[in-house]
């Protein structure tokens, strides 16, 4: 009788261990997948926003202008050059925000009267802090018509 019993209780023990040990594997793979679902909409989300930012100024700067026929300034471009395992799409995103959040008042303004010296001379050597990392920017090329290019270095500083 008492080694029927004890293969009933073994049998129940590893029931509910198999049980519960199956439970917390699949709590842990379902929060992995949650976790990584969570983390690209944020992504997507701060680009979103970004996006919406930059059409604002935009569209206040041009309304400003808008019955001018003067060739005027309508859109920032930034293109940036770095190493692939140095910066992230966040901080990517960042580091473009901020220099078309430098740039944005010249928006609407005409071309003639914008001097590219002193439009480098903002950005060049700026040192961005974020998340604990510092980088350095490097104005590389300028185009300005009436969409105005940069080409940045940035360079990770350690």
């Amino acid at each position: 009788m008492a080694r029927v019993k004890t293969k009933k209780y073994a049998y129940i023990m590893n029931l509910f261990a198999g049980t519960i040990i199956g439970v917390i594997l699949g709590i842990v793979f379902l929060s992995a997948i949650t976790s990584h679902r969570i983390d690209f909409f944020y992504e997507r989300i701060a680009a979103l926003e970004n996006t919406i930012l930059d059409k604002n100024a935009k569209l206040e700067n041009l309304e400003k202008s808008i019955n001018s026929k003067r060739f005027v300034l309508k859109d920032i471009e930034v293109i940036l050059a770095f190493e692939e395992d140095g910066i992230d799409e966040l901080e990517i995103m960042h580091i473009k925000k901020t220099v078309k959040e430098k740039y944005s008042t010249l928006l609407g303004s005409e071309v003639k009267s914008i001097d590219p010296e002193i439009i480098v001379l903002v950005i060049d050597n700026r040192i961005l802090k974020m998340n604990g990392k510092e980088f350095q920017l490097h104005v590389n090329k300028l185009m300005m018509t009436e969409i105005l290019k940069f080409w940045i270095d940035v360079d990770r500083i350690d």
